[in-house]
């Protein structure tokens, strides 16, 4: 390292005439030591000396006027992955597999090769769990344990381990990940993928590399993700990133930053792609997917507001203009009338009734929607800062099947949030009786550092309680599952078949437009409804199952023939 020092010339001060014997010298003297700078000044270091390992050959230019020289600090493959191969293990959301096929998608355009064989990668690349789950966090820890056991047996090999965490994880706990626990080499945050070329030069370089900035503009719409679409049947598209909500228990915010949406042609492009390759379901995804505004065009702009469900409000102002998440949905729509379109995950406030209605119209738009809920206890609603009562979501949940009558719905509830009484959980019960979902993700309470709970609540709820409570929820949502399901004993489902299950080979599995997972016997069935000809069931194809029993989790029929969305 070269330190730059300046000299300071002080023009000299004359206080009488007495003081100016000499003046004639000394100012000689002084025109002599500025001369003399001036000629150290332009012969002396230029930017590339103070580069460590940089030489500096004047002459060695070319006619053009540009250095012939490579930059030592600059390599001439910087960011190439020259074959190197990498391994990526993906846990928690599907937002974090989504953001496994982008960052896949940049390795792979500089040269990087995939593995699937751990033992082959000299760089491990791991995204991370969800934000709330402590039990996900956990299982992270441990593993980077085990890899990092794994990594000091291969140091002296020709090719060291390199273990990096990508997305919310790095972001959030990039200090214990780096200084405290130095279980990693290489952090990206969700916004910095584009930075993971040089990051991973940098480790390469025997450093730590960590970016984590959040963006207010990084959608990565420019970079189409190399989709590992399982037997060719369904993909995931992101259509926004971040979140503006800001409920007490969420970290989503602190981790991935404010909403902003990606363009709706790069998202339409997208999805065109993976019609022509075949992929019979799209799911659009986000943190609050139906808050998507795309106000990339200036078409866009306008004096609309904003709409949410009636009896539900937000912590931001209204916002104005922008292409709405119905606008987006009914283009998607249109691509391809024979895949199936679905989204996740939505808040119940971004549900005005035109959005309502064009999932009712569209016979390739899912008739199931997730509506979390949280709580059905008003006080820990407000607590929750949801921006909705108890009242408000039933009302919701009434205008969402008087619109759409077959439709079916899931949600999400917490257990032993900050200041849950007995009675708030009895009314988490009696709102998950009353409602009847088909799908639930519930989980227990765990407090999360930088949010609102965290600073201003008191997470007093003891641990034994919360899992007594969760246990007591997951068995309501069965018993509420069992019924719902039940209903649909007799009926005929249109179902898009997935592959083997995983119990026998001698079935099949697939899942309802409801986004039930359907179980039926490996037959050739009818090509066409009441047609004698038949053929086999292969993944990806739409078949007719008459359901003949049910559990809360999952239904079983017989296959009747082959469908599809056209003929629904």
């Amino acid at each position: 390292c070269h330190l730059f020092q300046g000299v300071l010339f002080k023009r000299p001060r004359y206080c009488s005439n007495a003081a100016n014997t000499g003046v004639t010298s000394r100012e000689s003297r002084t025109s002599v030591l500025l001369d003399k700078f001036r000629t150290q000044l332009s012969s002396g270091p230029g930017f590339q000396d103070f580069i460590t390992g940089v030489s500096v050959n004047k002459s060695n230019v070319t006619a053009g006027g540009e250095d012939s020289e490579k930059h030592a600090y600059l390599s001439e493959d910087l960011g190439s992955g020259k074959s190197r191969k990498v391994y990526f293990e993906t846990y928690g959301c599907q937002m974090n597999v989504n953001d496994t096929e982008i960052a896949w998608s940049i390795l792979e355009k500089k040269g990087y090769q995939r593995t699937a064989d751990l033992t082959e990668a000299p760089q491990l690349m791991e995204t991370n769990i969800s934000h709330d789950r402590e039990k996900a966090e956990q299982t992270i820890w441990n593993r980077l344990q085990q890899l990092t056991a794994m990594k000091k047996k291969r140091l002296k090999s020709h090719a060291p381990m390199k273990i990096g965490i990508l997305g919310c994880m790095a972001e959030r706990l990039k200090t214990e990940l780096l200084e405290r626990e130095k279980l990693v080499d290489v952090l990206a945050g969700p916004d910095a993928y584009r930075d993971l070329p040089r990051l991973l030069t940098v480790a390469d370089g025997g450093h730590q590399a960590s970016n984590v900035l959040l963006s207010l503009e990084e959608t990565y719409a420019d970079i189409m993700p190399v989709h590992y679409v399982p037997q060719g049947n369904s993909a995931f598209v992101s259509i926004m990133r971040g979140c503006d909500n800001m409920c007490s228990y969420c970290i989503v915010p602190f981790t991935r930053g404010r909403e902003r949406s990606r363009p709706v042609s790069s998202i339409l492009e997208e999805i065109r792609m993976l019609s022509d390759q075949g992929v019979k379901e799209v799911t659009l995804l986000g943190q609050n997917v139906n808050s998507y505004r795309d106000m990339s065009e200036e078409q866009f702009y306008g004096s609309d507001m904003t709409k949410l469900s009636r009896g539900f409000k937000t912590v931001y102002q209204t916002k104005q203009g922008g292409l709405r998440f119905s606008d987006l949905l009914d283009q998607v729509s249109r691509i391809d009338p024979d895949m199936r379109i679905r989204f996740t995950s939505p808040h119940p406030k971004d549900f005005p009734d035109e959005v309502l209605h064009l999932i009712a119209e569209r016979g390739n738009i899912c008739k199931q929607i997730h509506l979390p809920a949280q709580s059905g206890s008003n006080q820990v609603l407000k607590a929750m800062r949801r921006g909705y009562t108890r009242e408000a979501y039933l009302d919701l949940v009434e205008n969402v099947r008087r619109i759409i009558p077959e439709v079916s719905l899931s949600s999400d509830f917490i257990s032993g949030f900050c200041g849950e009484t007995e009675d708030d959980h009895q009314q988490t019960l009696s709102l998950i009786r009353e409602v009847g979902y088909n799908v639930g993700f519930l989980f227990a309470y765990s407090l999360r550092k930088k949010t609102h709970a965290y600073h201003r609540l008191q997470d007093d709820v003891p641990a034994e309680v919360k899992q007594r409570r969760l246990e007591e929820c997951i068995s309501v949502f069965r018993e509420e599952a069992v019924r719902v399901n039940t209903a649909l004993i007799g009926s005929t489902q249109l179902v898009l078949v997935e592959g083997e299950s995983k119990r026998s080979a001698k079935d099949l599995c697939g899942r309802t437009d409801g986004n039930m997972k359907v179980i039926f016997p490996k037959d050739n069935v009818a090509l066409e409804p009441a047609e004698s000809q038949t053929g086999p069931i292969n993944a990806g194809d739409y078949v007719l199952v008459k359901i003949l029993s049910a559990t809360s989790q999952s239904l079983r029929g017989q296959v009747l023939s082959h469908g599809s969305l056209r003929s629904k």
